[in-house]
């Protein structure tokens, strides 16, 4: 849900180890069976792979796998050691479609899989599997992500597991003292939120460090360029608590490695902020209010100054260029630049800090679940104010161009 770059402060997924589609048709193949049956021994096929994970058996896991995919086996090999490393509770496939011509079938594959302990909800990725038929058996030739669908960690590299006091860390290709680090971080951010937001949410984050931007970018199934500069991302579903899988907490460990104690601990509780309200948080929701409240959330207590906190915006303001209107949408987007982000980002900010400051703390979070109450973005906002501020978008929109100038003039 949310991106965030740090400027004197901080938004959602191609297969590893080359799991190339190596499909080999065997000069002994069983005759071909009717489209239902092979999807049936199909699924057999992944079942067995399915347990194997689950029984940490590195031979039931290979069993499926192409005898003769010598290369195959050793990057599968390399995967199941690296998958080992993560705490699973779950972990099933499910074809969902499947074209077969002869020895020869590709299945669309839904991949769901829980972490023990956060995912309270399976998380489900689409995957292309291929496989090809010896002696009447099918076996595991290929395993790539869907079209847009996300990478995963564990096919990256060796996993490295912490478990904090509140968190699980995940990290693969970085020093295990930043892992530390970053489990301590995220073990503040944790009661921090709670301290803040009195809505009922898990209380514990899964992060994940990979390697490098690209890396992140292949979890994110994105574009690096989408994610250079922008410290970590939260991703997660929208639903109640008890529904969903747990957020994922992603750093981007180039941006995340620059910023100083307090930016850190700035971004984590930004991001945990949002995992917290995940469930309060709908598309009614202006992200103004998203990002404002998680930056308010992780500036609070900090005794950051608006001037601190808000510089681009503060040089706008000097220039004479108080803004109208209260960010927009698009003013969160990445192709305006990174000043018109940072001015939105600072903008929402100060629009929550307003509404803290004038209807207290209580006040601010109440208004948010209003407005993630609404089924609708349209007449959302209107409908908080009015419930619970007193106010309306007019009124508070002329009320917070005062604040910015007050505060940053």
């Amino acid at each position: 849900m949310a991106d965030r770059r740090f400027t004197g402060g901080w938004r959602r997924r191609t297969a590893g180890y080359g799991l190339a589609a190596l499909l080999l048709a065997s000069a002994c193949s069983a005759p071909a069976a009717a489209p239902d049956a092979t999807a049936r021994q199909v699924q057999r096929t992944l079942d067995s792979r399915a347990a194997a994970v689950l029984h940490h058996d590195e031979g039931g896991y290979l069993d499926a796998v192409d005898p003769a995919a010598g290369t195959l086996r050793d990057a599968q090999r390399a995967e199941f050691v690296n998958l080992r490393q993560v705490p699973l509770s779950a972990w099933a496939y499910r074809v969902t479609g499947l074209s077969h011509d002869g020895a020869r079938a590709s299945a669309q594959v839904e991949l769901s899989y829980r972490i023990d302990g956060y995912d309270s909800a399976p998380v489900v990725s689409d995957r292309v599997v291929e496989l090809g038929e010896r002696a009447g058996r099918w076996y595991v030739t290929g395993d790539r992500p869907a079209d847009g669908a996300a990478q995963p960690l564990w096919q990256q590299g060796p996993v490295t597991v912490l478990r904090g006091t509140h968190s699980l860390v995940l990290g693969v290709g970085q020093d295990r003292t930043l892992l530390q680090e970053i489990a301590r971080t995220e073990d503040r951010a944790v009661p921090a939120v709670s301290s803040a937001w009195p809505g009922t949410w898990a209380g514990k984050v899964v992060v994940l460090v990979p390697a490098s931007l690209d890396s992140m970018a292949a979890l994110l199934g994105a574009p690096p360029a989408s994610y250079r500069g922008i410290a970590a991302v939260t991703t997660g579903e929208a639903g109640a608590a008890g529904t969903t899988p747990a957020d994922r907490v992603i750093v981007n460990p180039e941006a995340y490695g620059v910023l100083g104690d307090l930016g850190k601990r700035v971004v984590l509780t930004h991001e945990t902020t949002h995992v917290a309200t995940r469930a309060r948080t709908s598309p009614a929701t202006p992200m103004w209010l998203s990002e404002g409240y998680a930056d308010w959330v992780g500036y609070r207590g900090t005794g950051r100054t608006a001037a601190q906190a808000a510089p681009e915006l503060q040089q706008a303001v000097r220039r004479g260029e108080l803004p109208d209107e209260l960010p927009s949408d698009a003013d969160f987007g990445f192709e305006g630049g990174a000043d018109r982000l940072a001015r939105a980002y600072e903008g929402g900010w100060l629009a929550c800090s307003l509404i803290a400051q004038r209807w207290g703390e209580a006040g601010l979070a109440a208004f948010y679940a209003k407005v993630g109450e609404q089924k609708h973005r349209a007449g959302a906002v209107e409908k908080a104010m009015n419930d619970e501020l007193g106010t309306t978008p007019r009124e508070f929109t002329t009320l917070w161009r005062s604040y910015v100038r007050d505060r940053l003039a």
